[in-house]
C-alpha cells in the first residue's frame, strides 16, 4: 500500500523532535500518513480502555483486551514500527478487541444489574432533596443508591440521571431502589446550564464532565475515574459526604413532566424477532436506521435532527449514546406495536445493535451489508472512534459519519477507508436519506429463512 504525503503533522513524543515538534516529517523518518495511522490507533485504544475500565469496575476482566492495549501502545513508540500496512491491521484488530470489550461490559452489566427492560422514565421532579448523577458508571450509581437506602433516606432524597446515565433506569437492580426517580436534562453539552438549574448535589462518575461554574461549584463531587480541579473527590465509593451535602440543599417540589422511553437490548428485541421478520417481509418495516453516537456543539449536529425528522413512518430507528437527546423526545409512534424509536442506552450498547443486525441477517439468509439497514454515526471523542473500528472490522460498508471528518486522518488515510469500506461523510440529509432507502435487499413474502436462533 502506498499513501501520499504532503499534509502537515505534529509529533513531539521524543527528544529528537524539532523545536515546536516535527510538523512536516519526523526526524525519525515518520511521514504524516504514518503519524495519522498511529494517532488513529491511539484514539481507538483510548476508547477501548474506557469500556474495559467500566467492566473492571464491577469485577469483570478479559486479559486479551489488556494484552492488546499493551501491544498497541508499544507499537506507537518512537522507532518501533514504520509499516503502514501493519498499522491498518492493528486498527482493525482494535475493532475486534473493542467488540470484545463491549461484549464484556454488556455481560458485566447484565449479570450485575439485571437484564434491561423497556421503561418510561419521568422527566419531572419529586418531593425531596435531589442528587443528579452524570457520566457512565453504573457501579457508582448503584453504590450511591445502596447507601441512601442503608441510611434510611430513600424518602428524603431522590436521585436523577443525566446524559449517559439515563439508561440506568432499565436495569432491575438499579430500578429497585426507591430513591431512583427520573432523568434531568440531556447530553453533556448543556450540563453547565442544567447543573446550575438543578438545586441539589451533582455527581460526576466518568468522562463528559466539565469544570463547574460558580453557580454549582460548591455542590458537585466526583468519583472513580472522574476528577475536577477544586472539586471534592469521593474515595472508595463512600458517599456519606455527598449525601450529607445533599441534605443541606433546598428540597425540590413535585412537578410533572414528560416521559422518555429507554431499555431496549438485543435480548428483548430478538425475543420478538419473528414479528420483526414478518413486518420486514410484508414491507411494513421498509428500512432500519441506526442513528446514534456522541453529541457535540458542531453545527453539523442539526443534520441528525433533520434526518430523524425525515425518516419515513414505515422505518424504525435504533439509537444509542447521548446524541439521541436531540431527537428522542419526539413521538415517533409504533409499527404494529413496535416503537419506531428504540433507545439502546449508552454508547457501549451499540453492541446490542450489532447483535440484532447479525441475527436478522442470519434469519434472512443474507449478510449485514445486504440488509435494508443504514448506519449514521456522530462522533465527539475516542469511544465513538473505537466503535467505528468495530463496525469496520465486521466488514460493514456504507457507514455515514459526522458531523465532521476526523482531523487525525490525513486525506490519504481517509481515502483508504473510503475505498475499502465505502466510509462516507454526512452531506445533505434529504439526499442522503434517498440514497439510504435504496440500500439493502427486498425481502419477498415467503422467503426461505435459516434455522431458528437459540
Amino acid at each position: 500500500m502506498k499513501l501520499s504525503g504532503g499534509v502537515g503533522m505534529l509529533c513531539n513524543q521524543c527528544s529528537m523532535s524539532l523545536s515546536g515538534g516535527c510538523t512536516v516529517r519526523g526526524v525519525c523518518g515518520k511521514d504524516p500518513d504514518l503519524n495519522s495511522l498511529q494517532e488513529a490507533l491511539l484514539y481507538g485504544i483510548k476508547g477501548t480502555a474506557a469500556y474495559y475500565y467500566h467492566a473492571l469496575e464491577v469485577g469483570y476482566d478479559n486479559p486479551e483486551i489488556g494484552h492488546f492495549l499493551a501491544e498497541a501502545l508499544y507499537s506507537t513508540l518512537t522507532n518501533v514500527n514504520f509499516d503502514k500496512n501493519r498499522f491498518l491491521g492493528l486498527i482493525l484488530e482494535n475493532g475486534r478487541i473493542h467488540l470484545e470489550a463491549m461484549k464484556l461490559l454488556d455481560r458485566a452489566y447484565v449479570e450485575t444489574f439485571g437484564r434491561p427492560e423497556p421503561v418510561e422514565v419521568p422527566t419531572g421532579t419529586a418531593d425531596g432533596h435531589g442528587i443528579l448523577v452524570t457520566g457512565h458508571s453504573y457501579k457508582a450509581l448503584y453504590e450511591l443508591l445502596r447507601q441512601i437506602e442503608e441510611m434510611g433516606l430513600q424518602d428524603e432524597i431522590k436521585v436523577y440521571t443525566h446524559a449517559e446515565m439515563f439508561p440506568a433506569h432499565a436495569y432491575p437492580e438499579l430500578r429497585k431502589f426507591k430513591s431512583l426517580y427520573g432523568n434531568w436534562g440531556g447530553s453533556w453539552l448543556y450540563q453547565r446550564k442544567e447543573f446550575a438549574e438543578f438545586p441539589g448535589v451533582i455527581l460526576g462518575t466518568s468522562n463528559c464532565v466539565q469544570q463547574p461554574t460558580k453557580a454549582y461549584a460548591d455542590r458537585i463531587f466526583t468519583v472513580g475515574i472522574a476528577g475536577l480541579e477544586g472539586v471534592p473527590h469521593i474515595e472508595d465509593y463512600n458517599f456519606e459526604p455527598l449525601i450529607k451535602r445533599a441534605l443541606e440543599t433546598p428540597k425540590m417540589e413535585k412537578i410533572e413532566g414528560g416521559k422518555l422511553l429507554t431499555g431496549f437490548h438485543h435480548t428483548n428485541v430478538l425475543a420478538m424477532k419473528d414479528k420483526l421478520i414478518e413486518l420486514i417481509q410484508e414491507g411494513r418495516i421498509r428500512h432500519i436506521f441506526v442513528v446514534g453516537g456522541c453529541d457535540t456543539p458542531h453545527k453539523g449536529m442539526r443534520y441528525y435532527e433533520r434526518l430523524t425528522e425525515l425518516i419515513p413512518e414505515d422505518a424504525i430507528i435504533l439509537s444509542a449514546a447521548c446524541g439521541k437527546f436531540r431527537y428522542n423526545a419526539r413521538n415517533y409512534g409504533t409499527i404494529d406495536g413496535i416503537p419506531r424509536f428504540l433507545d439502546f442506552g449508552q454508547c457501549n450498547n451499540v453492541y446490542s445493535i450489532i447483535e440484532i443486525a447479525v441475527a436478522l441477517a442470519s434469519e434472512l439468509g443474507t449478510d449485514v451489508n445486504s440488509l435494508p439497514v443504514s448506519i449514521v454515526l456522530s462522533w465527539m471523542e475516542q469511544k465513538a472512534i473505537a466503535i467505528l473500528y468495530s463496525l469496520l472490522y465486521l466488514g460493514i460498508k456504507g457507514i455515514y459519519i459526522g458531523p465532521k471528518p476526523p482531523e487525525f486522518l490525513t486525506p490519504a488515510v481517509f481515502e483508504i477507508l473510503r475505498k475499502q469500506f465505502d466510509l462516507r461523510l454526512i452531506g445533505d440529509p434529504e439526499k442522503d436519506l434517498k440514497d439510504m432507502l435504496n440500500r439493502g435487499i427486498k425481502i419477498e413474502e415467503g422467503a426461505a429463512l435459516v434455522e431458528e436462533l437459540d
